[in-house]
């Protein structure tokens, strides 16, 4: 009996020992990352007008943090990022890239939040050799800056083109004003505009640029509405567009407004009130959508934060997602240019925004545009009734 007691025991012992090497391999993957953090930086607004983007950035980026030191980190180690405020002005971005490329622990930036912030400091990357990762600069020739240069946002060549779609087709703009923020990505993507709703039908009745410091539109709005337009297209960002709104109706103009999708953000509610209710959009990324990229992370963030996210969340936890790729691509003792060499070897990277990314070598940004129309109804974003809204304007 003792002799069968010890089988039985010696068995179990070698069960659960073989049941312990092949649960190894999958412990190890697993195992939280430990030691000297893997950095990058970040160039974004954390004070100023454009601050509530910058704390957007924040919360996409630390849930991507969670949850890729989780799994080990890189090549076991922690990834983590040093944020530095440019409030989105070109001459801060400029002193942030410099401060960033002399520290040699950064082996990628990721930032600005702005194309002109960023395509100033653009040359200081290229010139030492760090990747910047523009991750929401859609000006078309923000990758034109070199090697180093690269983004998943969808450029505006691409994505006024849809803003045009939904304003001409969907909405039934047959003559439009058009109020852009005067500056290189502003007049860049209003020329787009422009050229795209001609290319469907319309016409434009005027075009109106504004400073990024203007507060006073009514002037403006005067002109657009002496043109007769049957439809208003901004092309601003929240703070700018929410003030535009507020003033639209105090001159008389009672037209459909729709807008860029930099708007998109709680933000614009929150300044712009019930005078935004009405204003369309399109956004590469929207919670309700129900493809399991888009709901295990609205999932993971609402546990995390106690609300739903939007764009700007998804496309801050994408990059780092994109940016965690490329370093585990370069290598355990990657330098600045193994990094850049990764970005044009890393493919179908799981992304909330396009499922799975690739960039194109030759542009350097995100293979694939996609679109989902939106509209602010009763103080929140919901998904446009396209058939309605297309009956409605007819």
């Amino acid at each position: 009996m003792p002799l069968l007691l010890n089988r039985h025991r010696f068995l179990r012992h070698v069960t659960a020992l073989s049941m312990a090497l092949l649960a190894a391999p999958f412990a190890a993957l697993a195992a939280p990352a430990t030691g000297e953090p893997v950095w990058f930086g970040v160039s974004g607004p954390v004070t100023g007008q454009n601050a509530q983007y910058g704390a957007q950035w924040k919360a996409g980026f630390d849930l991507a943090l969670e949850h890729i030191n989780a799994q080990g980190g890189i090549h076991g180690r922690p990834l983590a990022y040093n944020f530095e405020d440019s409030q989105s002005d070109p001459r801060q971005s400029v002193a942030i890239a410099q401060k960033l490329v002399n520290d040699k622990r950064v082996l990628i930036e990721l930032g600005d939040f702005s194309s002109p912030a960023s395509m100033a400091a653009s040359p200081i990357y290229q010139r030492a050799g760090l990747v910047q990762l523009g991750f929401t600069n859609s000006h078309p020739d923000f990758t034109k800056g070199g090697d180093y240069i690269w983004s998943p946002s969808i450029s505006q060549a691409d994505a006024q083109p849809l803003l045009a779609e939904l304003a001409v087709k969907t909405l039934g703009f047959k003559r439009i004003a058009v109020l852009y923020l005067n500056t290189d990505w502003g007049r860049t993507s209003k020329d787009v505009l422009v050229k795209a709703a001609q290319e469907r039908g319309a016409q434009v009745a005027i075009a109106e640029g504004y400073q990024p410091d203007e507060k006073d539109f009514r002037s403006t709005l005067v002109r657009v509405r002496d043109a007769n337009p049957d439809g208003l297209v901004l092309i601003s960002y929240y703070p700018d567009g929410a003030l535009i709104a507020g003033q639209v109706r105090s001159v008389g103009l009672k037209q459909p407004i729709a807008a860029v999708g930099s708007v998109y953000s709680p933000k614009f509610i929150e300044l712009g009130g019930a005078a935004v209710n009405g204003i369309y959009t399109n956004t590469a990324f929207y919670p309700d959508e129900p493809r399991a990229e888009v709901q295990d992370f609205v999932k993971s963030f609402r546990a995390k934060y106690g609300k739903e996210p939007d764009a700007f969340n998804a496309y801050a936890y994408d990059a780092v997602v994109y940016a965690a790729a490329a370093l585990r691509q370069a290598g355990p003792s990657a330098d600045r240019k193994a990094v850049r060499d990764a970005f044009y070897k890393i493919k179908d990277v799981p992304s909330v925004i396009f499922g799975k990314a690739s960039f194109d070598a030759q542009t350097r940004r995100i293979i694939g545009v996609k679109s989902v129309n939106l509209v602010v109804k009763d103080g929140r974003w919901a998904q446009l009734d396209e058939r309605a809204a297309l009956a409605a304007s007819k």
